[in-house]
């Protein structure tokens, strides 16, 4: 029955003191009618009348801090009462500033290098157990990223602790098993501490300390439910062999040279503990291993190792005594088969001197051994080895690092390149879920708004992004100006922020949305009204700013938004951008209206889930429709501007007047058709483009699309070697020459279109609890089938095309039902496997 416990695998040291729990009902059963909790340490809600097992708000007294409870459920369904569930564990962390004892210490640092120079340090202290250890926990969180050992054994397989959040709000907490690495007499805790996010150039600036000035650490260790030591006092550290350690720039490890001595570490009393939260999203952790494909020699010591695959990571290295070795990581080779950086070099006029590619790390053997760079990740398929006369395949790893996030949608069919591009698609969000949904794993590596808005409803179909959401969420809201601007980016970095020299680019159509659209595709995925509740104020003050916006603007409707900056449609085929002043001066009226109908409606349906009035949001999405259609929709129903980027929204977002919708249709596949059969949409309007094709007749046009090999195109990345999608259409020209990101997930939405049309599954209540399964064949596909884990269970759509018959297989989770559509045929039908048969 897979209990769990708020939107965990492992609800380990979380911060809720009345965690929600969730089960799936037994195989065959059709709906739940009541359920019964219990727990080993006596507490039993008996029989409670219910149908809900998804998200079940806890039913005992909250919990208090470090307090552990297994619990088991059965349930009542036309199958009668289910035996007792396996258990689940929960256990809590330190939930409040009262519940530390600890103090925060400092490295002792005389002085600062430069940002990316900066040595890594070792804190050290001890524990002294009296006697034999029964259960141990290790509590700990950082400002920097921080490794921890207890008597010379890493603690855990979490990397990039404590992650990235808004420090200036949030900052989370670790809780760690440590029984059976604590012994009787003393224990030694050691810890490497470095730069990471707190302190380490972050964002398209590459701006430094934009948290502080100084790192430092804090950890608590609690022995058979006692405290037992922690940091203070008696600590001491030194700098460390990690001699430079920088997520943008890379890592530098001299293992020759050796640590230095150790100083008295310097007490932080000035930081407390307010702020500090535990965790709601899986972790960072090394999650696959990948071996080399290639490796080609282009000097004695220097080669060049292919891994076939684009990734975020690092590469481990075996390396001789002595060795001193440079790996430079890149996304594509130049014309002489080395690696190219040029195109991940930032160009920005505003910043007194150019910014570096990044993503080196050196290292220097003093003995035979083995490099791990775990202070640092890179975006990179190929990487560039110099100091090496010698070594093999067998030498190098590499290891791809991103949040833990359960797999929950598969998809398949008889066309292997849409199936690389499906793949190509899932890594890119792999290489960019690095516990926040970033733009890319290289340059920036931050978490744009729009990019997330347009992607996470295919992410939320092939992996459970809940937590990751609902963590990156609480970010957006800390970062939101009183004015209700939602910042382009969150977690922001100071210099990127409102004060900033990009302070002006903030409060996008498009992007600010994702304030409303996210908590949206994540209630829907999940069936997370909490979320919806949590976020409401973060939707009502953004509503509000594009509100005053349009208001302000220079249009004599004040529901026309004519105001501000807006990043548009961005990186249409064949656009140039320019200077950014020329761009800003760019009138995207049509995009902003757009949006804030978009907000302003969906903001009636989230009031009415929440039990709010919807009138008002519905009132006024209506005046915003209306003032749209006025100024862009013309008498005869023409729609301008007359491109497909604004024809795709209009029809996706329902502006278009009811009577003019199949011209509208049909004019956006003509302007596909007229260019050739390429598409010309950009960041927003890519991932609506398919479905809205599929959806007003226009299914051929959108597999035409689809499978379209020319520039631009998906196809055309495949065919020049990308295995994650690019940023621009022409990331790689016909010469084989990069621009900027190569892993940029946003035009991969596409893949939306393969799980809700070409399979058909499409979620009609939140949480899928109930579905419909109608595919759309085309493309000269005769297979396909698609897999998704919902909340409630596995479903799945399948079918193939033999001998002019169509035969679809449809699996429903129990507690849950489907409306099937088979060509004109519509059935519905409730838990089980069905199987349809149709001419086709």
């Amino acid at each position: 029955m897979k209990p769990r416990v708020e939107h965990l695998e492992e609800a380990f040291g979380i911060g809720e003191r009345s965690p929600r729990l969730s089960w799936r009902l037994p195989p065959g059963a059709d709906a739940q009618t009541a359920f019964r909790v219990r727990t080993t340490d006596g507490q039993d809600t008996g029989w409670l009348p219910g149908t809900d097992h998804v998200l079940v708000a806890w039913p005992f007294a909250a919990l208090g801090p470090a307090q552990r409870v297994t619990w088991q459920v059965r349930v009542r369904t036309s199958l009668g009462e289910s035996p007792w569930s396996p258990p689940c564990v929960l256990e809590t962390g330190l939930l409040s500033p009262a519940d530390w004892s600890a103090r925060w210490i400092r490295p002792a640092e005389d002085s600062v290098a430069p940002a990316g120079q900066r040595p890594g340090h070792e804190l050290r202290g001890e524990i002294v157990c009296a006697g034999p250890v029964g259960s141990a926990r290790l509590y700990a969180t950082a400002h920097g990223l921080y490794e921890a050992f207890v008597n010379g054994v890493r603690v855990g397989d979490q990397e990039l602790t404590p992650g990235f959040t808004q420090y200036a709000s949030r900052l989370q907490t670790q809780t760690y098993d440590v029984s059976a690495l604590l012994r009787p007499g003393v224990n030694e805790i050691t810890v490497l501490l470095t730069d990471g996010w707190f302190r380490g150039q972050v964002g398209l600036l590459r701006a430094a300390d934009q948290w502080g000035a100084a790192t430092a650490f804090l950890a608590q260790v609690h022995v058979d439910g006692r405290v037992a030591g922690g940091t203070g006092d008696g600590w001491t550290s030194r700098v460390s062999a990690v001699r430079a350690a920088d997520l943008i720039e890379g890592q530098h490890a001299d293992l020759a040279a050796g640590p230095g001595p150790w100083s008295p570490a310097r007490l932080a009393p000035e930081l407390g503990f307010d702020g500090l939260v535990g965790a709601v999203a899986p972790p960072v952790r090394r999650i696959e291993e990948l071996r080399p494909v290639a490796i080609t020699t282009l000097a004695p010591d220097r080669r060049v190792v292919d891994l076939g695959q684009n990734i975020n990571g690092w590469v481990r290295l075996t390396g001789p005594a002595g060795a001193e070795v440079t790996l430079t990581h890149g996304e594509a080779l130049g014309a002489d088969g080395d690696v190219d950086m040029t195109h991940l070099a930032p160009a920005l006029p505003f910043l007194p001197h150019p910014l570096s590619a990044g993503q080196v790390d050196r290292v220097t053997f003093a003995s035979a051994g083995v490099f791990e760079p775990r202070h640092t990740t890179h975006g990179f398929r190929y990487v560039r080895i110099t100091g090496l006369a010698d070594f093999s395949a067998d030498d190098v790893t590499g290891v791809v690092v991103h949040s833990d996030l359960t797999m929950t949608g598969w998809f398949s069919c008889d066309d292997e390149r849409i199936e690389r591009l499906h793949e190509a698609a899932v890594w890119s969000f792999r290489g960019n879920a690095c516990d926040i949904p970033t733009d890319c794993p290289t340059r920036e590596r931050a978490g744009w708004t729009g990019d997330w808005q347009v992607f996470v409803p295919a992410a939320a179909f092939l992996y459970d992004v809940a937590g990751f959401s609902t963590k990156w969420l609480r970010d957006l809201a800390a970062d939101q100006w009183d004015t209700g601007v939602v910042a382009n980016i969150s977690p922001t970095p100071p210099a990127e922020g409102r004060h900033g020299p990009l302070g002006g680019w903030n409060g996008s159509a498009g992007w600010g949305d994702a304030a409303v659209i996210v908590p949206w595709e994540i209630y829907r995925a999940y069936g997370d009204v909490r979320l919806l509740a949590e976020q409401w104020d973060s939707m009502r003050a953004w509503l509000g700013f594009v509100e005053r916006s349009a208001a302000a603007g220079a249009h004599p409707d004040p529901h026309l938004w004519d105001s501000g900056f807006h990043w548009g449609e961005w990186l249409v085929p064949g656009d140039v951008i320019g200077d950014m002043a020329t761009y800003q001066a760019r009138d995207f009226t049509d995009v902003a209206t757009a949006y804030f109908y978009r907000s302003a409606s969906l903001m009636a349906e989230i009031a009415a889930v929440l039990g709010h009035d919807p009138a008002p949001y519905a009132e006024l999405a209506e005046r915003v429709r209306a003032a749209w259609q006025a100024e862009f929709v013309a008498a005869d129903g023409r729609i301008r501007p007359d491109t497909q980027a604004n024809l795709v929204r209009a029809l996706a977002f329902g502006l278009v007047p009811p009577e003019h919708t199949r011209a509208a249709a049909d004019r956006l596949a003509a302007l596909i058709r007229d260019a050739g059969t390429h598409l010309a949409t950009g960041f927003l309007a890519t991932a609506d483009l398919l479905p809205v094709l599929a959806e007003h007749g226009h299914a051929a046009l959108a597999y035409d699309l689809l499978a379209q090999d020319t520039e631009p195109s998906w196809m055309t990345m495949l065919d020049r070697g990308a295995t994650t999608v690019w940023e621009w259409w022409d990331g790689v020209n016909a010469d084989g020459v990069a621009r900027d990101s190569l892993n940029h997930y946003s035009k991969g939405a596409v893949i939306g279109f393969l799980h809700r049309y070409t399979a058909g599954i499409r979620c009609l209540e939140a949480g899928y609890r109930r579905f419909r399964i109608a595919p759309i064949p085309g493309g000269g596909l005769t297979r396909a089938s698609a897999t998704h884990d919902s909340p409630y269970g596995r479903i799945r759509s399948s079918w193939e095309i033999t001998d002019g018959v169509l035969r679809l297989t449809v699996e429903v989770p129990p507690g849950t039902s489907a409306e099937v559509v088979v060509l004109s045929a519509t059935e519905d039908v409730g838990p089980g496997t069905h199987i349809f048969e149709h001419a086709y």
